[in-house]
């Protein structure tokens, strides 16, 4: 969509080629040159950790560990402080993300597993981010860890609009961070050393090496670049010794996670656990300082290649902090005072950092109380980059607030669903926050009611005081849920 100020850009710039050509010697094929370039379409690259609390970086109140780059993003961005995941776990959350709609309407509501290899599979109907930039022009990627359709299904990346990927496929094998393989496109890549038994190729750092070459291959032209890396996801494991020491030096003694039968790499190994740690609080801070300089990488990269100024950088988590593997989430203070944690619907569940840069666009150093979600990142590239063909979808364009303007349209609320655990729905609305629990077994549960302004925390109920406001929350979480035969939500669903 073209705004008025872009539309005046647009004058100032060909009348500044008119200029050029009368009033000096370069050609009208230069001026035209002169003006693609400066509209060329930006690149967009949406890094998104796995499981990184809200708290984890310093920009966000972290205290015991690094991350200059992170910090250094966001000075040099914006800051959200009320921004959300799709979900409370790795695949639903990846789904609303990529489709624009909330759990309610969003194709793939939970980690529905499949033997031996995959998750649920993203029908070839929805639309996607990847699909929209593939059709826009934009060469796409994406290198980390998938979860939205084996390979050949419909929803392999290829078939959702991403040209290339490396990475991990499936979730489950991705809680290991030396895999036998990894896939590049419908091709597997041995790890080299690895063959689930023995740690010499960390899978991580090669896709890494991939996420890089795409850099210089199509510096060229328009891309995008999605980058859902697998750390600080458990199991807690890193190759670099030297940090991890680091940490142990400044925390001391700590308790080590004892993986269990199957834990261990070895030739009795269970991929879908996590192996034994001794020094668990020093691996995930050295997990997360390694996912800090994976973000270093990229941004010296586009400097090397001088596409800094006319790149687009967002990074986010795609949940709360997980407590798996020995991981300590309490020690870091990973949810910045946030109830709750990985498969919560409370804030430390579903609230995540989020940052994004674009040089001369966005005013360095802010920050913004905006409500958004990341339903809404889809509607925002699509008002990025002028595509017109937009399905309805849940999310609203944060593009307004991301260029400082005012005219910024707000959701009436968000709304989330949780399959796992019995059944979950949440909603905000302004400061209210409504969890309702158990959804499976009586869909009369109670809703618990909080308000965020006076306690953020969401540690006193307040339903029994706010009767009026309790049934408008009861009558938003019926009207946003769809149902999904695959993900069931409610008892009557399931009968």
């Amino acid at each position: 969509m073209m705004t008025i100020k872009s539309l005046k850009t647009v004058s100032s710039l060909f009348a500044a080629a008119a200029v050029c050509v009368l009033f000096t010697n370069c050609s009208q094929e230069q001026a035209s040159e002169s003006v693609e370039k400066t509209f060329k379409k930006p690149n967009i690259i949406y890094i998104l950790a796995d499981d990184m609390g809200y708290a984890d970086m310093g920009a966000y109140g972290q205290e015991k560990i690094e991350t200059p780059n992170l910090d250094k993003l966001a000075a040099s961005g914006i800051k959200f402080m009320n921004h959300y995941t799709g979900s409370t776990v790795c695949a639903p959350s990846r789904s609303a993300l990529l489709t624009g709609l909330h759990t309610g309407h969003t194709p793939i509501r939970g980690n529905k597993e499949y033997q031996p290899e995959g998750q649920e599979a993203m029908p070839d109907s929805v639309f996607t981010i990847g699909k929209m930039m593939k059709e826009a022009g934009y060469a796409t990627g994406t290198f980390g860890k998938w979860g939205l359709g084996f390979v050949g299904t419909t929803g392999d990346p290829n078939n959702q609009g991403m040209d290339y990927f490396f990475g991990y496929n499936c979730q489950r094998q991705a809680h290991r961070y030396y895999p036998d393989y990894l896939w590049e496109n419908d091709h597997k890549v041995t790890m080299e050393g690895n063959g689930w038994v023995n740690k010499e190729t960390y899978a991580q750092d090669v896709i890494q090496e991939k996420t890089l070459a795409f850099i210089d291959e199509h510096q060229d032209e328009p891309f995008f670049m999605y980058v859902p890396l697998v750390a600080p996801h458990a199991e807690l494991a890193s190759p670099d010794t030297a940090t991890i020491n680091k940490y142990r030096e400044r925390f001391g003694d700590e308790k080590p996670h004892v993986g269990g039968k199957g834990a261990d790499y070895g030739d009795d190994l269970v991929i879908g656990m996590y192996q034994s740690q001794p020094y668990p609080r020093a691996t995930y801070a050295a997990m997360v300082e390694r996912v800090d300089s994976y973000v270093g990488q990229i941004i010296e990269k586009l400097e090397e290649k001088g596409l800094t100024d006319n790149t687009i950088i967002l990074f986010a988590s795609d949940n709360g902090p997980h407590r798996e593997g020995g991981n300590d989430p309490d020690f870091f203070d990973s949810n910045n005072g946030y109830r709750g944690y990985k498969r919560d619907l409370y804030e430390g569940g579903i609230r995540t950092a989020f940052v994004v840069k674009w040089p001369g666009k966005i005013e360095a150093g802010s920050t913004t109380d905006h409500i958004s979600a990341f339903w809404d990142v889809l509607p925002t590239f699509a008002e990025i980059i002028d595509y017109q063909n937009l399905p309805q979808v849940d999310g609203v364009s944060f593009l307004p607030t991301l260029l400082g303007e005012k005219e910024q349209k707000e959701h009436d609320y968000l709304y989330w669903e949780f399959v796992e655990q019995g059944g979950k729905q949440g909603i905000r609305k302004g400061d209210w926050k409504a969890v309702k629990l158990d959804v499976k077994n009586n869909e009369n549960s109670p809703i618990e009611l909080y308000n965020l302004q006076t306690d953020p925390g969401e540690t006193q109920n307040v339903a029994d005081q706010n009767p009026e406001i309790v049934k408008e929350m009861e009558e938003l979480m019926k009207n946003s849920h769809q149902r999904n035969l695959v993900f069931p939500l409610l008892k009557s669903e399931i009968e």
